[in-house]
């Protein structure tokens, strides 16, 4: 008896070693589970986003590509409006667009909604047609939510958990058109960085 208890003490000593030097190795990697940030370094300030990766898989995994492609930096909030939302992710200053790579599937019936806080994919009207470009919802916006075999709805994938001042920082600039575009700030605002962050 004295035996097994020693045996077994010992494997759980040895288990727990095993399990905590995977965790510090893990720590070290900075791959412990948990919920992917991100964080937005903008010229009016930071907004770190957790992401549903759960939730939304394809349209993080998009999302993150282009954020580890360095896609995103240098690229502004080309149209914002008070009220609603600030849209960005896919031109440079001037009014420049980006190439992008190919569009996604809308996962807009996941069951997330279009509340204050929460970042959105844009697209155009045809459903699947999201690549780079993304939004932040300045308030809930029901009218942007999937309702089946009526919208197809705009497909949630984060929100917004440090810098909902900046957001609605950005939300209050002055806007005017240039060419085409209406809603676009007189002063850019700019994305100077987008990176993965640890989660807290």
């Amino acid at each position: 008896m004295r035996i097994k208890r020693f045996l077994f003490t010992g494997m759980l000593a040895v288990a727990l070693m095993v399990g905590c030097g995977r965790q510090e190795a893990q720590q070290q990697r900075g791959t412990v589970e948990g919920p992917k940030m991100v964080a937005l370094k903008t010229s009016r300030g930071s907004i770190v986003i957790e992401l549903f990766e759960e939730e939304a898989p394809v349209t993080v995994g998009n999302f993150l590509r282009y954020v580890e492609e360095g896609f995103y930096n240098g690229t502004i909030f080309h149209r914002v409006i008070p009220e609603f939302m600030i849209q960005g992710g896919g031109f440079i200053a001037g009014m420049q667009q980006k190439q992008t790579h190919p569009a996604i599937l809308n996962e807009a019936s996941n069951g997330l909604k279009n509340d204050r806080g929460t970042i959105a994919m844009a697209r155009q009207p045809a459903p699947d047609t999201a690549t780079s470009q993304f939004f932040i919802n300045q308030r809930d916006n029901d009218s942007l939510n999937y309702v089946a075999g009526v919208k197809p709805g705009y497909a949630v994938f984060g929100k917004v958990v440090e810098g909902m001042d900046v957001v609605d920082r950005i939300a209050a600039v002055k806007t005017t058109r240039k060419g085409p575009y209406a809603d676009v700030p007189v002063e850019a605002v700019v994305i100077e960085s987008a990176a993965l962050v640890s989660s807290k």
